[in-house]
């Protein structure tokens, strides 16, 4: 049998011996510690304190009973006055002996002290209990709630979301069944949606809301409860023991009821249980609109995408990370993609290898910008691909069926061509012949006037075949004799070759050209013709005393060259005709001379190096060409340059 600890605070010698003796032979064995300097961090294993009054005067005593309540206090004192009393009381002694006392009175009261600690440590244990068992209950109901919450958020699915919740209801409630009812106010009536254990088995119940419980919680939008000091026929045929509707709110209207019942079982529902309906009723309502927004969304993208298919020409919608959403019949077939692809979310990448495309696609998310290209499907047709950014969804492809215009844009073209070759030699012989004129003899003036007139309009005629012979070998591809091409020279060969003509008109022409700016592999009389087509333009445009900037910089294994002016500017409207053949702005037609022909030209130079040129301008301000083209690959300085066009 184990021993009982007892520790004997005491202030003299002749007290602590004088307990000691009186434990002896008993089941209390005595104990002592020293209590001076450092007392209050002494430790102790003792079961109870036995205590003299002086003792209790020391602070360092006073504080080492503060700090263990769990040790029962006897005090053995001869002053028994009330205000002793208390002083014990206070520090938390549970027997007082009137000293000198006898050793009986002394073990009766450590007896006493014992049982009082084993009631209380008895007491601490089963409210200890009682909490944990609450709190294992609070646990279980947060769980619940917190199943039935991510039910609703990670799944779709209506019927599985308002099962779970009526389950709950159900589970948290301790009810025999539950029901979920919704409002149909055309017929005024409540109907079943969801139920657990319904013991009717009336999967058609429906109550009327002017004569039932559940109609006056939809009428009132306050819960209702009953129990058995409150039964009441419910109009649903069936007695109950117990009961409790709440209401289901949605955007501020109450939508329907969340019920619980006993048929059989006689007792109470709480407040507690109304309340935790009334979360499960918050969950259900977040689970209807869910799947009305849904359902609404998707109504919205069934119609889109009906939309979509019946276009005639290919659409395509692609996202931020290339995946292709979005594809009706034609741009399936245009891209070669089978039913099953089109339906599902694949990489657009797997099923368009044009790299222009592809490059088009990716600036057009990156740049939040259109973009145009072409693209040649595998059976031959060919396409014009404008591709569109949409803000929060990716870009929108649309392909318009170009190739009957391709071939008659060949057509003109070899037709332009033979016709420009014939004109050549006549018109050649006619500018001879006007040369001669004046060899022959003398010329009056109006003579002399009218053959200016003839040799200005052939050699514009001239200008014309010759631009349209150059248009035709660079769409033809006879010219793709390719090198490394330094675009800091030709820039300024062009520059050089253009400063007569803006000095005769009063204009500065400042260019700025990156030091490392790399090279390109293409044609360099057709990149020099480039630049120069676009500073002959920007000083034609731009009145005497303007501004032309020319720039070009690396950026991102590309050069970017830019032509920049302050002259007339292109009408927005017509800035997309602005590359077609024979095209002129309507604000300059009338009043510079020209052709037409110098920015297709420039365009069919640019897309035949593999480059994008565009124009950003605003009448009356000025305008600015831009022009990207890759920069050459690196390559060894001992390796020879190869013709990548040689096969």
């Amino acid at each position: 049998m184990s021993k009982t600890r007892v520790l004997l605070l005491t202030s003299r010698p002749e007290s602590r011996r004088l307990l000691e003796s009186a434990l002896l032979g008993t089941d209390f064995v005595p104990c002592s510690v020293d209590f001076g300097e450092g007392a209050e961090n002494i430790e102790s294993q003792a079961d109870v304190l036995l205590a003299d009054a002086e003792a209790l005067d020391s602070p360092s005593i006073r504080e080492f009973v503060r700090r263990n309540p769990q040790m029962p206090l006897v005090l053995m004192t001869p002053d028994l006055r009330v205000e002793t009393l208390l002083d014990v009381m206070r520090l938390g002694g549970v027997e007082v002996v009137r000293a000198p006392s006898r050793r009986e009175e002394i073990l009766e009261a450590l007896q006493r002290a014992l049982k009082r600690r084993q009631e209380l440590t008895q007491w601490a244990e089963q409210e200890a209990n009682r909490q944990a068992l609450h709190l294992r209950r609070e646990v279980d109901e947060l769980r619940s709630l917190l199943k039935v919450g991510h039910v609703i958020t990670a799944n779709l699915n209506l019927e599985e979301a308002l099962k779970a919740v009526v389950d709950a209801a159900r589970e948290l409630t301790g009810a025999e069944e539950s029901v979920l009812m919704l409002l149909d106010e055309e017929a005024g009536e409540l109907y079943l949606r969801a139920e657990s254990n319904l013991q009717s088995g009336n999967k058609t119940l429906r109550l009327k809301i002017e004569d039932s419980l559940a109609g006056e919680v939809v009428r009132t939008g306050k819960p209702r409860v009953i129990d058995k000091d409150t039964l009441e026929k419910i109009k649903t045929a069936y007695l109950v023991q117990a009961l409790i509707y709440v209401p289901l709110y949605m955007q501020g209207r109450v939508i329907g009821v969340l019920g619980v019942d006993n048929r059989t079982r006689r007792g109470y529902f709480t407040e507690r249980d109304v309340n935790r309906l009334r979360a499960l009723a918050d969950y259900a309502a977040v689970a209807l609109e869910n799947a009305s927004l849904y359902g609404k969304v998707e109504e919205e993208r069934r119609k889109l995408e009906q939309v979509i298919r019946q276009v005639k020409e290919g659409m395509a919608v692609v996202d931020h990370d290339g995946d292709l959403i979005l594809v009706n019949s034609t741009a399936a077939s245009i891209l070669g993609l089978s039913l099953e692809d089109a339906l599902n979310k694949v990489r657009f990448a797997q099923f368009c290898s044009d790299p222009d495309v592809l490059s088009a696609v990716q600036g057009s998310i990156s740049e939040n910008r259109e973009h145009h290209t072409e693209l040649q499907a595998r059976d031959g047709r060919v396409f014009d691909v404008h591709i569109m950014p949409v803000e929060g969804i990716g870009v929108i492809l649309t392909f318009y069926d170009i190739t009957h215009f391709k071939k008659l844009d060949q057509l003109k073209s070899n037709f332009v061509n033979a016709v420009s070759h014939d004109l050549r030699s006549p018109l050649t012989a006619a500018l001879g012949y006007i040369e001669l004129l004046s060899r022959v003899g003398p010329l009056n003036p109006a003579q002399t006037e009218f053959l200016s007139r003839a040799r200005a309009s052939l050699d514009n005629i001239t200008d014309i075949i010759n631009n349209l012979l150059d248009l035709g070998k660079i769409e033809a591809g006879l010219d793709k004799h390719n090198e490394i091409v330094n675009v800091a020279v030709a820039i300024q060969y062009a520059v050089e070759g253009n400063l007569p003509q803006a000095e005769a008109k009063k204009q500065s022409i400042e260019v700025s050209i990156d030091k490392n700016l790399p090279p390109v592999l293409g044609n360099a009389v057709r990149l020099r013709q480039v630049v120069d087509n676009l500073l002959a333009n920007a000083i034609k445009y731009t009145p005497e005393g303007g501004k032309i900037k020319v720039t070009a910089k690396a950026q991102g294994g590309q050069v970017i060259i830019t032509v920049e002016d302050t002259g007339a500017g292109i009408p927005q409207a017509e800035q997309r005709y602005i590359f077609n053949k024979f095209y002129r702005a309507s604000n300059v037609a009338g009043v510079h001379p020209g052709t037409g022909l110098g920015l297709s030209i420039v365009k069919s130079i640019v897309e035949n190096h593999k480059g994008r040129i565009w124009v950003e301008s605003e009448v009356g301000k000025g305008s600015k060409f831009t022009t990207v083209l890759p920069a050459a690959p690196q390559i060894d300085s001992e390796e020879e340059t190869e013709n990548p066009n040689d096969e």
